[in-house]
């Protein structure tokens, strides 16, 4: 892979986890914790925990048709939970204003790309892997493993615990009218 493509990946990435910072902030803005809640921002973990796991695998392992057919799956159930997490809270009546829901296209669309975008970048030397796996030899850079995670945990992982944290707080608590 030529370095451009990879400083264009790396990028595309940022500002897939800039896109779900601003999800975040828009759960925020509509009280998620009293009105969706919990069941919600449950998924939203959920979500989360599927796509770093993909990552990881991606990161530790080689390429080949097991984990390629590992990583089709884990972005799949993404997007099953996805749809659970958008019926919860058009159940419960949480208002998802036009500006979320183009923030919900991009964190729809982008686990699909870069699926798509590791597969056509790796596949042609993986094709004859058959299905075994193999942890890369030799590894990935330290460094390289901390510049995706660390982004993910500050953009990613901390605001969803801390919306979980606030719905599990607010789970007794009654519910809010939807902001108008």
């Amino acid at each position: 892979m030529v370095a451009s493509e990879s400083w264009l990946a790396y990028g595309g990435y940022l500002l897939w986890l800039v896109a779900g910072l601003g999800d975040f902030l828009c759960h925020r803005r509509t009280d998620l914790p009293h009105t969706s809640g919990v069941a919600e921002s449950a998924s939203h973990l959920i979500q989360l925990a599927l796509l770093a796991l993909a990552i990881v695998i991606g990161l530790a392992f080689e390429m080949g048709r097991a984990i390629a057919l590992l990583l089709c799956v884990l972005v799949i159930v993404h997007a099953a939970v996805g749809y659970w997490d958008t019926r919860v809270a058009f159940k419960r009546r949480r208002v998802v204003a036009p500006l979320e829901q183009h923030i919900h296209s991009v964190l729809d669309m982008a686990p699909w790309i870069f699926l798509a975008w590791v597969l056509v970048t790796t596949w042609p030397a993986a094709a004859g892997d058959g299905w075994g796996l193999a942890l890369r030899r030799p590894a990935l850079p330290l460094a390289l493993w901390l510049a995706v995670l660390l982004p993910a945990g500050m953009l990613s992982v901390v605001p969803a615990l801390l919306e979980f944290n606030a719905a599990w707080k607010a789970r007794h608590e009654p519910r809010a009218a939807p902001p108008r």
